[in-house]
């Protein structure tokens, strides 16, 4: 019995802050949409808590849960994009850089308010504590793991599209015809190249590499400006 409360305390602490990080992200895209002036996502009902209506059973399920199965060094995901219609924007490439930036923006500003929120802990029990603890700081790397990851300037990804928005035409369309192709170059870095390498006998996965400092050093600064320094 002990060990079945275990795990349920345990997945609870991962799933809860998984679903905030998930779904705000989502309702971010669409909300900001909607305020720049298209209300595709708002009638399709995209501008929701709910996440049910954000979930991808390939992307939020298949993808993180195979990663899990081979034990890959990195876990990645997605969610049901939410539609946009960026000729709908008065201005489309400006607009859609700050469409895209909403998503990791609010998994930031998540990361943050978690941070600030251990300030709470004490107030607790130890159990309940103990369990408010586990989600806040899963919640910290969930979300910093979303927000670092989206903000890679490699269409389809929010950074991505920030990148089209902002560079000058020329390189803006030359980086946008890689989005056809940008889910099968991250799921050969992620997972084909350190799949092939650990059958080789060797360790080789750059993204991670590359990525897990950066998130590292962002929760250091967080937890400093939350005031947890020392």
């Amino acid at each position: 019995m002990e060990s079945i409360e275990s795990f349920l305390i345990q997945a609870s602490a991962w799933i809860l802050p998984a679903l905030f990080a998930i779904t705000l992200h989502e309702a971010a895209h669409g909300w900001a949409a909607w305020k720049l002036g298209d209300d595709t996502a708002l009638r399709l009902g995209r501008v929701s808590f709910n996440p049910l209506r954000h979930i991808d059973p390939v992307g939020t399920v298949l993808v993180p849960g195979a990663l899990l199965l081979f034990k890959a060094p990195f876990l990645f995901g997605w969610a049901k994009p939410v539609p946009v219609d960026f000729w709908r924007l008065p201005n489309p490439r400006r607009d859609m850089a700050l469409v895209a930036i909403a998503g990791p923006g609010v998994n930031l500003a998540q990361a943050y308010v978690a941070a600030l929120l251990f300030h709470l802990i004490p107030y607790f029990g130890i159990t309940v504590g103990g369990w408010l603890a586990m989600n806040l700081e899963n919640a910290i790397f969930i979300n910093l793991i979303l927000f670092v990851f989206n903000m890679m300037p490699l269409p389809p990804l929010d950074g991505g599209r920030v990148a089209v928005g902002l560079l000058p035409l020329p390189l803006a369309r030359l980086l946008a015809r890689v989005e056809p192709y940008g889910m099968v170059i991250l799921l050969i870095f992620l997972l084909a190249l350190p799949l092939a390498a650990r059958t080789l006998g060797y360790e080789f996965n750059p993204l991670a590499e590359m990525l897990w400092p950066l998130i590292g050093s962002l929760q250091d600064i967080l937890l400093v400006l939350a005031g947890h320094s020392g």
